[in-house]
């Protein structure tokens, strides 16, 4: 806590340099108002603010961060196009403000450098993003904000490990991201009941650009009102893998929670009953598998809970009845906006979807030429960040890849990505640099689970590494059926909660080597 007599009578000694300094502040932003709108200089207010927490507080920013991102793409929304650019990216230039705190703490001596599993994979990773587009000839901009999109949220694994927060600090965090998941839940559950008002609210439909590059997508809405609900994260399938992600981690804590925390207990049932609701109303497969597969990871392998193991045997029996008596036939299903759930779920595994998937330039057509035509026509380095199936090469429209190669411009033919981010790693950074991306991503999944293992007295921290493994085995799956390694609604969790698995796992082996 800090000192707050020390603050105040430091405060009262400085009086006067105060006053000057809020007089010239002032001065300063009447002048720019005379230039700038009032918006554009209440920005520049709210950065300054927020630089001067971060510099004093960086924990606090990366709290705020965690809780503000879900509500991001509806505050955005509101925002007018004047101050349009610096809302989009605050977000983001506070993760950079921070690094660059963290930088600076560890040149003075106030942070001690630490060792973690990612470094050496990580500036391997660099070194070979960078060597590709240079061997490439990628235009330096579009090579910088390429690597950009794919580091970004890495940097916060990094943050996070050195900042070092407290055990304390990470659990009550946790739990206010937990009410926001209540919060986000009940709102989907909220726009499966009101429909069209509630939906038409809360979607961005509106596509925002800064010069040519997009910034942000307009979101169509090609499913019935009321279904496929999103929340304020603007998509099903953000909302879908922002709560699978959450519940995954939650599904450890039932297990590892001792019985006499019983009001512990009850918050995480009662997250799970909005929770997996909403998840289910969201029609994300990707969700829904990355969420069962996780729970399955954890419930059957790690703890060997026959219960679940017996559950799942009797679900799988009575989904294989259904289909015997429902008339329901698997390989002629496809997507139509009034699908139900059994629909959805089963559509998965059609013939139909996927040949007129392939057909259509959909995902599946990108798994076969990324293997097929891309890779091989640059197999070791691939043709460099920003060139192929991510959001930079969507958001700059750069087809230089695409036409080289005799592609379609992406999915459709038109949007630039391929739904597919460890393909679109393969395509731009090669075999190498995939292979380096691989080395830190089951690094850190196997170190979770080290601290797992070798934490005994610690139930949160059990919990916590646990369903933090599981979860990992959910984003793979994902970052196979979308880009969702580049976005911010479930990128900058992954990473987070690294940082926060592998900085409690140290600190936990110093106590004990002391």
């Amino acid at each position: 806590m800090p000192d707050f007599r020390r603050i105040y009578k430091h405060a009262e000694q400085n009086t006067a340099w105060y006053a000057v300094g809020l007089f010239v502040l002032l001065a300063l932003l009447i002048s720019l108002q005379a230039v700038y709108s009032g918006l554009a200089v209440l920005s520049i207010v709210v950065g300054i603010c927020f630089a001067i927490l971060t510099i004093v507080r960086p924990l606090w920013t990366l709290a705020f961060l965690a809780l503000y991102l879900p509500f991001e793409t509806f505050v955005l929304k509101f925002v007018p196009d004047d101050i349009y650019f610096f809302a989009r990216y605050f977000s983001e230039l506070l993760i950079y403000f921070l690094c660059a705190v963290v930088l600076w703490r560890i040149i003075t001596g106030q942070l001690k450098a630490r060792s973690s599993p990612l470094d050496l994979p990580f500036v391997l990773f660099v070194i070979v993003a960078a060597s590709s587009a240079v061997i490439n000839f990628v235009d330096p901009s579009i090579a910088v904000l390429g690597l950009r999109q794919i580091i970004r949220f890495i940097l916060v694994f990094f943050v996070a490990l050195y900042l070092k927060p407290s055990r304390a600090f990470v659990g009550r965090l946790t739990w206010a991201i937990f009410v926001v998941l209540m919060f986000e839940a009940g709102l989907g559950i909220s726009q499966a009941i009101i429909g069209e008002p509630l939906d038409l609210l809360l979607l961005p439909s509106e596509t925002r650009t800064f010069g040519e590059m997009v910034l942000t997508s307009g979101v169509s809405q090609t499913w019935e009102f009321g279904s496929r609900v999103f929340a304020t994260l603007g998509r099903y399938d953000r909302l879908g893998t922002f709560l699978a992600f959450f519940l995954v981690i939650g599904s450890a804590m039932l297990y590892e929670v001792k019985k006499n925390r019983l009001k512990d207990k009850q918050f995480l049932w009662l997250t799970f009953l909005l929770g997996l609701p909403a998840l289910v109303l969201t029609y994300s497969r990707s969700s829904w598998f990355g969420f069962l597969l996780g729970f399955l990871f954890i419930a059957i392998w790690i703890k060997k809970d026959r219960r679940v193991l017996v559950a799942t045997l009797s679900l799988i029996t009575i989904m294989f009845s259904y289909l015997s008596y429902s008339g329901l036939v698997v390989q002629h299903l496809v997507d139509y906006p009034q699908q139900t759930v059994a629909e959805r779920f089963f559509e998965s595994f059609s013939y139909d979807r996927w040949r007129g998937e392939y057909a259509g330039l959909g995902r599946l057509f990108w798994v076969a030429q990324t293997v097929t035509t891309v890779v091989p026509a640059s197999p070791l380095f691939g043709f460099g960040p920003g060139q192929y199936g991510g959001g930079a090469a969507t958001a700059l429209n750069n087809t230089r890849v695409y036409e080289q190669l005799g592609l379609p411009f992406g999915v459709y033919g038109t949007d630039g990505y391929i739904d597919n981010n460890w393909f679109s790693l393969w395509g731009e950074t090669g075999t190498i640099g995939l292979a380096f991306y691989l080395w830190m991503y089951v690094s850190l999944f196997f170190f979770s689970l080290k601290v797992y293992q070798k934490t005994k007295d610690d139930p949160f921290l059990r919990a916590l590494s646990l369903g933090f493994a599981a979860a990992m085995i959910a984003v793979a799956l994902n970052a196979f059926l979308a880009t969702f390694l580049e976005v911010r609604t479930l990128a900058f969790y992954l990473w987070l909660y690294g940082g926060f698995v592998v900085s409690l796992g140290l600190r936990e082996e110093e106590k004990k080597d002391i």
